[in-house]
């Protein structure tokens, strides 16, 4: 499978607990879906530092993308969710999954670290198998 795109992302785990803290349920609900915020949700002690390694997930699979917040792209269009085995997976939706079907991506592996302070995603999306 040709890789299409790679992109990485690291936020400050502070700069997510501030928005949270400022906003509330606003901010949750406007980059982060439901089943995200269930899982983020499960460990109250690393709940910031989950929330910011789907946000860095989020900003790394833009970067693929190659689109930025623009043309009507949605935060929600991407969802970060576990495997049963506990590795997250992307899942697009609305304009993210438009463009990513239009540039040929099948498929994505993503990888996500984070520490108290910081997390770091990385994305990369993959195309069909070449004949």
């Amino acid at each position: 499978m040709p890789v299409l795109g790679h992109g990485i992302d690291i936020v400050e785990t502070a700069r997510i607990r501030e928005s949270v803290l400022e906003h509330g349920q606003r901010f949750l609900d406007r980059v982060f879906t439901p089943a995200e915020q269930a899982y983020c949700s499960k460990n109250k002690k690393r709940y910031y530092e989950h929330l910011a390694g789907r946000f860095a997930a989020k900003e790394a699979v833009l970067k693929v993308l190659g689109t930025g917040w623009r043309g009507g792209i949605a935060w929600t269009d991407i969802e970060i969710l576990p495997e049963p085995s506990g590795q997250p997976k992307v899942v697009l939706s609305g304009e993210c999954l438009r463009i990513a079907t239009e540039i040929g991506i099948a498929r994505w592996h993503i990888s996500i670290s984070h520490i108290e302070t910081h997390a770091t995603a990385s994305a990369i999306g993959l195309g069909e198998k070449l004949a």
